[in-house]
C-alpha cells in the first residue's frame, strides 16, 4: 500500500513557475514508477509526465516538454514535478501517481495503482 500526498500549489502569474511535491508513505516507494496527471474543470483527466522506478528516464506529454521537470528522491520518498514557463492552460488540479510499471507513453494511467488527493495550480494571464 502506498499513500500519496501532493503539496506546493498555488497561484503563480503566467510565465512563473512552481514546484510541486509528492510525498509517499510505505517501504515499496522505490520500485513504483510515479507520474503525475492534470484534471482541469470540466475536463477529462490529463497525463503529464512519469518517471522511472530509479528515476533514469523520464517522459512528457508534448504540451509540457521542455516546461516541466519529473524528478524523484527514493531516500525521501519524494518525487517533484518542476513547472517552469506556467501557461493559463496549465491550470488544473494535479496529482501524482505510482504504477508498477514504467512506460514511456501515457500508458501509465492504465497502470495506476495509488494516486493522491491533488493540488490546485492557478496560472493567471
Amino acid at each position: 500500500q502506498v499513500q500519496l500526498v501532493e503539496s506546493g500549489g498555488g497561484l503563480v502569474q503566467a510565465g512563473g513557475s512552481l514546484r510541486l511535491s509528492c510525498a509517499a508513505s510505505g517501504r515499496t516507494f522505490s520500485r513504483y514508477a510515479m507520474g503525475w496527471f492534470r484534471q482541469a474543470p470540466g475536463k477529462e483527466r490529463e497525463f503529464v509526465g512519469t518517471i522511472s522506478w530509479s528515476g533514469g528516464s523520464t517522459y512528457y506529454v508534448d504540451s509540457v516538454k521542455g516546461r516541466f521537470t519529473i524528478s524523484r528522491d527514493n531516500a525521501k520518498n519524494t518525487v517533484y514535478l518542476q513547472m517552469n514557463s506556467l501557461k493559463p492552460e496549465d491550470t488544473a488540479v494535479y496529482y501524482c501517481a505510482a504504477a508498477p510499471v514504467y512506460y514511456s507513453s501515457s500508458a501509465f494511467m492504465s497502470e495506476l495503482r495509488y494516486w493522491g488527493q491533488g493540488t490546485q495550480v492557478t496560472v493567471s494571464s
